[in-house]
């Protein structure tokens, strides 16, 4: 069966399903969450009941050549990457050459967790249900600031050495590592590069024109810079993150690139299942331009396993308030909730300069793709609040308002528990000679302390990551054995500790890291690293 739809937003057509559904509307409200989030560019695409509905682009991929954003921009996809990671697994399972419960040591002979009971029972599915025992986050320092300095092999080794808060299996903590190294079981059991993998079963089956691995040319040139904004500065560009072309160490994790029009396929096949062999097209302002549909590179069965809960997610009041949700779950590779009694099937991504929302309704067949360039996620939530609500019978209300009174309302929370800013009460007691030298930690590598001399004659101390080319920063005595580490790229990393460790001849032999801040934290990026002293 072939069908030919038109992109209604073009057309100005309301599809007679959804009532409320407005599209000049949405315009607008897209329009107003740009410029109070301080997102440059957004692009949406929205699917319904077989039809590309809209298709739009709104302000700048690139400020300083005021390159504009339409449908076709490339964004990267952040963490909503790892719903193609799943799916590539799915496909290795259809074609029965790996099993969900098949243990991932018999596949990756070099896998090892800290907990030997967890080592011999983790699966491939448990790498994709974040409940292994680790804090969230843990081992992310292997990955960014981007350039990472880490090989995906190197990572998946280098799970030995983080420390479980939790007992394997017993409670959800985001991981992106696990999806790295279920991205090595893809590259082990199929022998071909994760990249080219996801390219040829994934991307290719559905006519998508997205990228695990290099981008041509071609897409590199409409691809959206990465941005962030603060107070003083103001919109300002983060290079680190913009899409280069290259393939990333973190493509299973969160470093695919892809644009809404091209995404609009992958909703558009998974709300149609695996029955869906049609032709979707949309048109421009003077002709129709057919864009093809496939089915899904994975079975139905796959699919379900994929949407089943996995593991349990909490539901915060605001969820409950504004959604009616009661009840959220982690599939694989997705989230799954109730949203006004229906079905919810979601994730979003983000990455500093990135921001991604992928949400599909099912019962409604409805799905919705909002990307943007921005660091502020109130852009990205309040567009995709805007249209679910249109598809819905229930009061529509001005969700940029709304998140802007929620972001103030935790603004104001957070500073109600006071300054958390360190103030010394001592001085320092250690000299530049003291404190120069190579510091190592087994599993993270060096960093290099030297003395630098400015210009004025000044001496400074200059902290380097042997492994992390964003990690380099001044180094400054806090009180007593402690110092303040003020990294130069303040978007790569905040602030940090380095409490250095003194034998009884008070020699250095080494340090640990903290955030600079006055509260007691056990989980934090530089939790699981130990810097000894190095000859």
């Amino acid at each position: 069966m072939k069908f030919f739809v038109q992109v209604f937003i073009l057309l100005g057509l309301i599809p007679s399903a959804a009532a409320k559904w407005d599209p000049q509307a949405l315009d607008e409200t897209v329009t107003s969450a740009l410029d109070t989030f301080h997102t440059p560019g957004m692009s949406v695409s929205v699917v319904h009941q077989n039809q590309l509905i809209y298709a739009k682009g709104f302000g700048l991929a690139d400020i300083a050549k005021q390159q504009a954003v339409n449908e076709n921009t490339y964004f990267r996809l952040a963490s909503t990457s790892k719903a193609f990671t799943a799916a590539a697994l799915a496909v290795l399972v259809d074609q029965e050459k790996l099993d969900w419960h098949d243990l991932v040591i018999d596949h990756l002979p070099h896998f090892r967790m800290q907990d030997d009971y967890a080592t011999r029972h983790f699966t491939i599915e448990d790498l994709l249900t974040h409940k292994s025992g680790l804090v969230s986050g843990a081992g992310d320092s292997m990955i960014w600031p981007e350039p990472s300095g880490f090989s995906r092999e190197e990572v998946v080794s280098n799970l030995r050495f983080l420390t479980p808060r939790d007992q394997f299996r017993q409670s959800y903590a985001y991981s992106n590592v696990l999806y790295i190294t279920a991205g090595e079981i893809v590259e082990k059991v199929s022998g071909k590069h994760f990249e080219d993998f996801v390219d040829q079963y994934v991307f290719k089956p559905l006519g998508m024109q997205c990228y695990a691995g290099d981008m041509p040319k071609t897409a590199l040139n409409k691809s959206a810079m990465s941005y962030g904004h603060n107070d003083s500065k103001g919109i300002y560009p983060i290079p680190r993150n913009a899409i280069q072309g290259a393939a990333l160490m973190s493509a299973a994790a969160g470093g695919m690139v892809c644009s809404a029009s091209e995404m609009s396929k992958w909703v558009n096949a998974l709300l149609h299942d695996a029955n869906i062999n049609d032709e979707l097209s949309h048109s421009d302002e003077t002709n129709e331009q057919p864009v093809s549909s496939q089915k899904l590179p994975f079975s139905s069965k796959q699919l379900d396993k994929m949407w089943q809960p996995h593991t349990i997610l909490s539901v915060s009041d605001t969820d409950t308030e504004w959604d009616s949700t009661y009840f959220r779950n982690y599939g694989l590779g997705w989230r799954v909730s109730n949203y006004e009694g229906y079905k919810h099937i979601s994730h979003t991504g983000t990455l500093s300069g990135y921001q991604a929302f992928v949400a599909l309704i099912p019962e409604l067949e409805l799905g919705v793709i909002v990307l943007n360039n921005g660091s502020n996620y109130g852009a990205r939530g309040a567009v995709m609040q805007s249209i679910l609500k249109m598809f819905i019978d229930t009061e529509q209300k001005n969700w940029v308002a709304e998140y802007v009174a929620f972001q103030d309302e935790r603004k104001q929370a957070l500073l109600a528990r006071g300054d958390d800013t360190p103030k010394a009460l001592t001085k320092g007691t250690l000299s530049n000679e003291q404190v120069v030298g190579i510091y190592r930690d087994q599993w993270f590598g060096d960093f290099i302390i030297t003395e630098e001399v400015t210009s004025k004659k000044r001496h400074k101390l200059r902290i380097t990551s042997s492994r992390m080319a964003n990690l380099r920063g001044t180094l400054s005595a806090f009180q007593d054995a402690s110092y303040k580490i003020e990294w130069d790229n303040k978007n790569a990393a905040s602030d940090a500790f380095m409490h250095f460790e003194l034998d009884v001849k008070r020699n250095v032999i080494a340090a640990k890291l903290h955030p600079f801040t006055t509260k007691i934290l056990s989980s934090h990026e530089w939790r699981d690293m130990h810097f000894e002293r190095v000859e």
